[in-house]
């Protein structure tokens, strides 16, 4: 059992925990996560390592309640207790001295792509980092990032906070002054896909994280495959990031929304105990 030491909302439907896990704190690397399974009947699910502390012996995810496990684990506090926590997973994120390194981070993205953006600052890039969200209030983690940025650009869809627009119309004006080196893009499909589009025709070398359907974690189920350059890769020891111009990004949607009805199905089931 890992217990959670201490939980706190970010925002609507966004919790954080720190759980301790001495072993994965130790080891966790920037790009890496987790997977994990609240009790012996739960799915398995992954989730992105936000941060450790290796001291302390605790590891620190943050969760968006969308479908029933993840709104089950948001009902969760300090104190309480998580059956299975399995990692660290993936390869670390490439960390190298790039130059003007530009990190994008849309909605829970922001907090994957943190620790990311504090390892590339501490590597000797200057990173400007542009937060993206639906409306003021899904902005999340910003004091943290402008402490891991040397410059922080926010967009809102309705104008509620930063600037009105998306992340890559800030990604294309900096583009235009002609001073980007790396991009690193985390969020959701169509927002990642959109950014490999902005910087493709620049040849601007654009990295994405890619959160799919994943079981066991380790390239056994099959689960995460994904299609990179023509070529099935694997999502879980491949990546999770990948370079993304060559993300087939139709593929990856169609395959995170096969299983849609049946997680509706276990959402409905699970409000109804609740009710019950």
């Amino acid at each position: 059992m890992f217990r959670i030491r201490s939980a706190r909302l970010l925002g609507p439907n966004v919790k954080q925990f720190e759980i301790d896990a001495p072993r994965i704190a130790r080891a966790q690397k920037p790009g890496q996560f987790v997977i994990v399974r609240l009790d012996d009947f739960g799915e398995r699910i992954p989730l992105t390592i936000k941060g450790s502390d290796p001291d302390q012996g605790t590891i620190t995810i943050v969760v968006q309640g969308i479908g029933k496990t993840t709104i089950q684990l948001n009902t969760l506090g300090e104190g309480d207790s998580i059956l299975d926590v399995v990692g660290p997973l993936g390869k670390p994120s490439e960390v190298e001295r790039f130059g003007h390194v530009v990190v994008i981070g849309g909605g829970v993205g922001t907090a994957i792509a943190l620790p990311t953006a504090r390892a590339l600052r501490d590597a000797g890039n200057y990173v400007t980092s542009i937060l993206g969200a639906r409306t003021k209030d899904l902005l999340i983690l910003e004091s943290e990032v402008r402490a891991a940025s040397d410059e922080v650009l926010i967009m809102t869809d309705d104008g509620s906070y930063g600037e009105k627009g998306l992340v890559t119309d800030k990604l294309r004006q900096l583009i235009a002054k002609g001073d980007v080196d790396y991009v690193l893009a985390i969020g959701p499909i169509p927002m990642m896909r959109a950014v490999a589009d902005t910087t493709r025709t620049r040849n601007i070398r654009t990295v994405v994280s890619l959160n799919s359907i994943m079981v066991d974690g380790t390239g056994m189920c099959g689960g995460c495959r994904v299609l990179i350059g023509n070529k099935s890769q694997f999502a879980c020891v491949d990546g999770p990031e990948f370079d993304a111009h060559d993300v087939d990004f139709n593929v990856l949607m169609q395959r995170n929304s096969m299983y849609r009805e049946q997680e509706k199905e276990s959402l409905a089931r699970y409000e109804a105990a609740c009710h019950a």
